[in-house]
């Protein structure tokens, strides 16, 4: 009897694993009138939107820092992130935490969005590759294009969008008195 019931629940634990490879989930959430999404196994909570600390010489895509529970955490912008101006903040503009494996250790970012849609499940087969024109956001931002019923859901590569290392470099390089770079052409 005992062998049965295990035998049961191995196959039952079996059929849950396929169909989370069948369907990824998808947290989504609006940006200036778009629907993008994010990895589910990335997002650590969603929290309201509130008093962010402002940190001196920051990039533009930094809203500033948010005490989480004792930890300091950096909240990024993505419509500035983007290069799109950001939207007024509502009642449904909230704060995505986000954690990230980094050879250093573990990462969490928060990204201001202007509203939490729902988690989706979406299928490999409902995923087209990043379009090479057409899209307002850098193609190593998009993991692929999601379906979902009529409508696509721009899917973000948390990791690239996230980078804290590309926007610490973008810091540098605007801060004031840093050395500035200038590409020359060569004949």
């Amino acid at each position: 009897m005992r062998d049965r019931a295990d035998r049961r629940n191995a196959e039952a634990d079996e059929a849950d694993e396929a169909s989370d490879i069948d369907h990824a989930q998808y947290l989504t959430f609006m940006l200036n009138g778009e629907t993008f999404g994010i990895g589910i196994m990335s997002v650590r909570e969603i929290i309201e939107y509130g008093t962010l600390t402002q940190v001196p010489l920051m990039p533009a895509c930094i809203c500033g820092v948010i005490n989480l529970r004792g930890s300091v955490v950096p909240v990024m912008d993505l419509a500035t992130r983007f290069g799109r101006q950001s939207a007024p903040v509502t009642k449904y503009t909230c704060i995505v935490i986000v954690e990230m494996e980094q050879p250093d250790g573990l990462q969490v970012i928060g990204m201001r969005v202007d509203a939490v849609n729902a988690v989706l499940g979406i299928s490999p087969e409902d995923i087209e590759p990043a379009p090479r024109l057409g899209t307002h956001i850098r193609a190593d931002f998009i993991a692929g294009m999601g379906k979902a019923g009529e409508k696509f859901v721009i899917l973000l590569k948390a990791d690239s969008v996230l980078s804290i290392d590309e926007i610490s470099a973008l810091a540098e390089l605007s801060a004031p008195g840093s050395p500035q770079v200038r590409t020359v052409a060569t004949p």
